[in-house]
């Protein structure tokens, strides 16, 4: 599937109203870092993963691992929009007996790649599929998002290590670059700076954009399946809360449902279609 940009910014405001509808009746989950990341997963699943929502195992599809795995509510309302299942399935986001839960079930959800929520594992878990990948001889490609409060944990730095020692030019790791994490600034609470540079010294392919522009995801994809002998990181730059004003860089939004108040404010400023 391809959309054009104005389709994809559409898109867009669909997922961000979605992620505050869904929190506000769940009345728990994280908002923040889900709103900072719409544009990553829109652009992902609406223009550029191999994936059919009518066959969600295809042993060829391409994969996605949300390694920040709190940020769940973005992936399925993403999924949703794409097809996975039905959009009424939103509202019981977190309740009992659910298939959306707090963190993404590969066994409940359909389109779910991998079971994450423990920080630093999905990164390990996408590593593990864009190598098999490899040794299978098989042209699907793994992307996968990664907080950058995400980074201070070392398994990161394993995982990464590996990637670029298996020369694995079909991993693509997303950095969400908001600057926040629950408990404030990430540079206060343990820097992970320099991002792009660490990476760099691991091997990596390094992108830096504007992670909020489609245009620059796009081209930074496109950028990365033209390496080939190492991985691509894309250190997107982003806003917590992105779209919402009293949302927006607050990191006590990090993992804070709106009120029906706050619900209807937030909406009213996204705008959009329903």
């Amino acid at each position: 599937m391809s959309r054009s940009l104005e389709e994809l910014k559409g898109v867009a405001k669909k997922i961000r109203k979605d992620i505050v509808t869904m929190l506000t009746e769940s009345r728990s989950g994280h908002p923040g870092g889900s709103l900072s990341a719409v544009e990553i997963l829109t652009t992902l699943y609406f223009k550029e993963m191999n994936i059919n929502p009518e066959n969600p195992r295809d042993l060829d599809r391409d994969r996605f691992v949300l390694s920040k795995g709190h940020a769940a509510p973005v992936l399925y309302s993403t999924l949703a929009r794409r097809g996975f299942f039905n959009i009424d399935e939103l509202s019981t986001l977190r309740k009992i007996g659910s298939i959306l839960q707090g963190h993404p079930n590969m066994k409940e959800t359909p389109g779910v790649d991998m079971s994450t929520g423990s920080l630093g594992q999905g990164i390990s878990a996408a590593v593990g599929m864009a190598l098999a990948g490899k040794l299978d001889k098989k042209s699907y490609r793994v992307y996968t998002l990664l907080g950058d409060g995400e980074l201070e944990e070392g398994q990161v730095w394993e995982a990464s290590m590996s990637a670029a020692h298996y020369k694995l030019g079909n991993l693509t790791a997303f950095i969400d670059y908001n600057g926040l994490q629950i408990d404030g600034p990430c540079k206060e609470v343990m820097s992970p700076e320099p991002i792009a540079d660490k990476f760099v010294a691991f091997g990596w392919n390094v992108i830096s954009i504007d992670g909020h522009s489609f245009e620059e995801i796009i081209n930074a994809i496109e950028e990365a399946r033209k390496v080939e002998d190492k991985p691509t990181a894309i250190v997107c730059r982003t806003i917590k809360g992105k779209g919402v004003s009293f949302m927006e860089n607050e990191a006590g939004w990090h993992g804070t449902a709106p009120n029906l108040e706050q619900c209807e404010k937030a909406l009213k400023e996204i705008g959009g279609e329903e």
